[in-house]
């Protein structure tokens, strides 16, 4: 094992001793070795049974059947949940056949990034996580359940839902991906239309051809952004089959792997005749550690500098990002995905996907080898390729597969850059991460220009429209974290300021808002905490000011004087537009209780809770 990340686990786990107990302790309360439905009152019972017919209905009355319960983010609007449809019928179908039962227990919200980027609902966007772990709570709080299939995908979806579902950790549980759709027009092709939009040179209606072209069918986005980080992450922990996360959609092998899926789960209960695990003992130090190397290894998005955060509070583990930090020196980045490099997802897979992934990170050492997943104990299971035999029945090949393109998937031997594809940055301005991967396409490692202010999103856009960026600045957006207005993602903002930078000019992005992993070439430190809505010094910058960001050496700094910057007063926001309209009004309490970026940016979990400390005085 390698030894900076073996000393990282151990300080995670010495971190997390007290919390992790107490946590481990009430999942083994609520442990059982019966059908749990057989504890309620059979008044109770009865409506859980009211709608089962046939052998499902044998099944739930009778002593010894495990009931799983279906928690789905379905919806036909996504393309990532479209798939979703089919997913329960073929389910029951293949659980009633392997003697158990099975129960749609509800479905959670799932809202999409690309439709409400730049508009009022993307306030919603990380708020929905917490959305989504309190619907699966409620979707398992009936408690006729002996297992759960968790069908999600997306930014916010996969980590609610696994937030959510690690309240009732002590259930074996399985997460059933949906897989990413065929390749469309190339995203360079894409982002260069969306550049020369953003200039007038293409009007609206050639644009939207491009994006259908790109966004065309079921299945999620083919660039390397939140959603399949969440899919990569969620495999490197064992929380999916071996080989799940980037089949493609409506597939025989996309249906064979959702079939093993739910055999498996039946399997992993106390009633499926072979060792129970039960999804606390899957999520463990060890496992989270995994994600965040895999992450880093991978350049993938910087939302999962607070989602793995998030989830590991969940399951009683404090991570912060000087362990991210730490973890990126130690960790070399081996793969070159959109926006990363030239190749999508789909290449990615083409090229031996998670398989080969894993089998690098192990033969470096860089991966804990030794953790439970749904396939059982171990990460070299993960080493093997999921094909479909000549009948049809799905199997895995006897050897694990080496990279098919080394331009995609490097070895670590001989990896694209010595340490990973993020980076904490810290100084007078606060902490925040930057993702390095992108910069290989023309940025420089050391910015320095004067700032330029901007309290909203939509100011920016406005002032690029106006020619007024067209010089070396760094572009301030602030106001933008979570207490503020709920940390919305200004993916948006980096076609204008890619436009500067095509033109020649230093540029860079500042800001207490959020990015995904589809950021592109811009430098942009992101997630700057404190927020300037709770004291942080983003809210005393001014137009003008010097501002370094020097991401070798992790350094964000303000360059102003100390005697200076303790003369000037904190900027005060208005927000009011942020906080009411299209549903936000509802929102205040959660947004009033949402933890800092590094905390997690949750408002569930208020182990640490980082309050303002300076007050504007606006009651939502």
């Amino acid at each position: 094992m390698n030894t900076t990340i073996a000393k990282i686990t151990r300080r995670i786990i010495g971190r997390s001793a007290k919390s992790r107990e107490n946590y481990l302790g009430h999942m083994a309360a609520a442990c059982a070795t019966e059908p749990v439905r057989h504890r309620l009152p059979c008044s109770n019972l009865a409506h859980a049974l009211a709608v089962a017919e046939g052998r499902e209905a044998e099944f739930l009355k009778g002593g010894q059947a495990p009931n799983i319960a279906i928690v789905t983010a379905y919806n036909d609007m996504l393309s990532a949940h479209q798939p979703y449809e089919s997913y329960p019928a073929l389910i029951k179908e293949t659980i009633t056949a392997h003697g158990g039962a099975a129960q749609v227990a509800g479905g959670v919200p799932a809202m999409c990034d690309g439709i409400t980027q730049g508009e009022p609902g993307m306030d919603l966007s990380l708020i929905s996580r917490d959305v989504i772990a309190l619907s699966v709570a409620i979707a398992l709080s009936h408690n006729v359940f002996d297992g759960a299939l968790l069908l999600g995908v997306c930014d916010k979806i996969m980590p609610g839902m696994i937030m959510g579902a690690l309240q009732f950790g002590h259930l074996p549980m399985v997460l059933v991906p949906a897989g990413p759709m065929p390749s469309g027009i190339a995203n360079r092709e894409k982002n260069k239309a969306r550049e020369e939009f953003a200039q007038g040179r293409i009007g609206r209606a050639e644009m939207l051809e491009v994006e259908c072209g790109s966004y065309h069918c079921p299945g999620t986005c083919t660039f390397y952004g939140t959603a399949n980080s969440n899919q990569l992450i969620a495999e490197v922990m064992g929380l999916h089959l071996p080989g799940a996360s980037f089949v493609n959609p409506g597939t025989p092998l996309r249906e064979a792997l959702t079939r093993e899926a739910a055999r498996r789960v039946l399997q992993m209960t106390a009633l499926g005749g072979g060792e129970r695990i039960p999804l606390s003992a899957i999520i463990s130090e060890k496992a989270i550690v995994n994600a965040i190397v895999a992450l880093l290894a991978t350049g993938g998005s910087t939302n999962q500098t607070m989602h793995i955060v998030a989830m590991a509070r969940a399951a009683g583990i404090r991570v912060d990002w000087d362990d991210f930090s730490d973890i990126a020196e130690a960790v070399p980045f081996i793969t070159r995905i959109y926006p990363n490099g030239p190749a999508d997802i789909n290449g990615f897979q083409r090229a031996g996907g998670m398989a080969v992934l894993i089998r690098e990170l192990l033969d470096g050492g860089y991966l804990h080898p030794d953790v439970r997943t749904v396939a059982g104990d171990g990460l070299e299971r993960y080493t093997r390729t999921p094909v479909l035999d000549g009948d049809g029945n799905l199997r895995y090949e006897d050897e694990p597969v080496r990279s098919r393109d080394s331009g995609v998937i490097a070895s670590v031997k001989a990896p694209f850059d010595s340490t990973g594809g993020l980076k904490v940055l810290a100084g007078n301005l606060g902490r925040a991460v930057i993702k390095c991967a992108p910069l290989a396409d023309g940025a420089d490692t050391v910015v320095e220009a004067p700032a330029m202010v901007f309290d909203d999103q939509f100011e920016l856009v406005a002032a690029f429209d106006e020619g007024r960026m067209d010089k070396d600045l760094v572009a301030v957006v602030r106001f933008q974290g979570p207490q503020a207005i709920g940390m919305p993602e200004l993916h948006k903002l980096i076609t204008p300021l890619g436009v500067l930078m095509n033109r020649g000019f230093t540029v860079a992005l500042v800001t207490d808002g959020r990015l995904s992993g589809a950021s592109g070439k811009v430098p942009s430190a992101i997630h700057v905490s404190p927020e300037a809505f709770c004291g942080g010094l983003l809210a005393k910058v001014r137009d003008g000011d010097g501002i370094r960001i020097d991401i070798r050496k992790g350094e964000l700094s303000l360059l102003v004087p100390d005697d200076e910057l303790a003369r000037r007063d904190y900027a005060e926001p208005n927000l009011r537009a942020h906080r009411g309209g299209l549903g936000r009004q509802i929102f205040a309490a959660l947004r009033r209780d949402m933890m800092g970026a590094e905390q997690g940016a949750s408002s569930l979990f208020t182990y640490v809770r980082e309050r303002c400390r300076v007050s504007f005085g606006q009651a939502d």
